[in-house]
Order: structure tokens, then sequence, then C-alpha cells
């Protein structure tokens, strides 16, 4: 599972030993924002995750690389707006506030998940705690916010187009989700979401 996160992590630390990616706007703040994201993410797998199966190599490939080249790209279109002048509103503070929202929303959850299993124990279970009592898939949510706050940090195009088609594949994912478990447990409540408290 360390090669999904991995590969983008090495980019964006990388990127802090390249002169002309610092010296862009916010060139430090969102090459940091994308490096603690990653980091999280490893520091998860190692530590926190209690994974029940495996994860097809091909499918693996295809996530890390769809991290790693989005991260290049963030930091890249960074760099070539050195120069230019910045947008007319300040979202930067925003983003980080949702970053930082996102980011422990995200963990937390996932602890939340964590501690339904004992070590070696694949069964799956409903999971209550945190937002869980309104959604199922409240880390997908807060990672939403999370990379919404880093397209705010940066403010680029291609920031923005990452977070809305995250955001479009985590909605997706979120409804499979729901549909499943609806599907495997007869006491599962109609009421709980998939993603956005009592919305959707």
């Amino acid at each position: 599972m360390l090669l999904l996160y991995t590969p983008a992590l090495v980019a964006a630390v990388v990127s802090f030993f390249l002169p002309g990616v610092l010296a862009a706007p916010r060139g430090v703040l969102v090459c940091a924002v994308l490096g603690l994201h990653f980091l999280k993410r490893d520091l998860e797998i190692l530590f926190i995750h209690k994974f029940s199966g495996y994860m097809m190599i091909d499918s693996a490939i295809l996530i890390s690389f769809t991290y790693f080249t989005n991260t290049v790209l963030i930091i890249g279109f960074q760099y070539l707006s050195t120069g230019m002048p910045e947008p007319d509103i300040n979202l930067t503070y925003a983003g980080i506030v949702l970053f930082f929202i996102g980011i422990t929303g995200n963990f937390y959850h996932h602890y939340l998940l964590s501690k339904l299993r004992e070590r070696g124990d694949k069964a799956y279970k409903i999971p209550t705690g945190g937002l869980f009592n309104l959604v199922i898939c409240p880390h997908y949510l807060f990672e939403i916010i999370d990379l919404f706050g880093i397209a705010l940090v940066s403010q680029t195009l291609h920031s923005y187009c990452f977070a809305f088609g995250s955001m479009f594949y985590l909605m997706g994912r979120s409804v499979a989700t729901r549909n499943w478990y609806m599907s495997k447990f007869e006491n599962f409540r109609t009421g709980v979401k998939a993603l956005v408290p009592y919305i959707f």
C-alpha cells in the first residue's frame, strides 16, 4: 500500500530542493501541504490501517501514477505562475484552514475505522462514532475538504481540476460503499447518507 502514496510524497519533498519552485508564489506552502497530505497517508498505512485484503498491482500502479502525476503538475503549475499577477482574492489562509480541518477529520475517521478490527480480524462491521452516525464515508468527505484546501492554497486551474475530479470520484465511491453496506447488513440505518450529512 505504500506504493500508492510514497512517490507523490517523494515528489513533494524533492520540490523543496528546487529553487525555482520555492521562489514561486505560494511555492513553499503548496509543497508543504502536499507533503503533509502524503506523509500522513504513509504514516497511516504503517501505524493505523488494518487491511482486510490485497489490492491488485495494476490498480495500485494506476492510483500511484495518478497521485504522483498530479502532485508534480500542481507543483509545476505553481512554478509556471512565477511572475504572473497574484489572484485578486487571496484564498491562501482559507485554504490552510480547510486543509487542516480536512486532514484532521480524515485522520480521526481512519482511526475510528482501524478500531473496528483486532489484528488478524477480517470481518466487516458497521462503523460508528464521529460522523459515521450520519454518513458512511466521512473520511472521504474530509479528504475532499483537504484537497480543496490544497487547491485554495495553490489557486491554479490544475489544483482546482484535481480537487473537483477527486470529489466526483469519491462521491461515486461513497455511493458504492453505502450500497454495499445496505446489501450486507440488514441493520444498516437507511438514514445514514453516503457522504454529506442529511443531503447525499
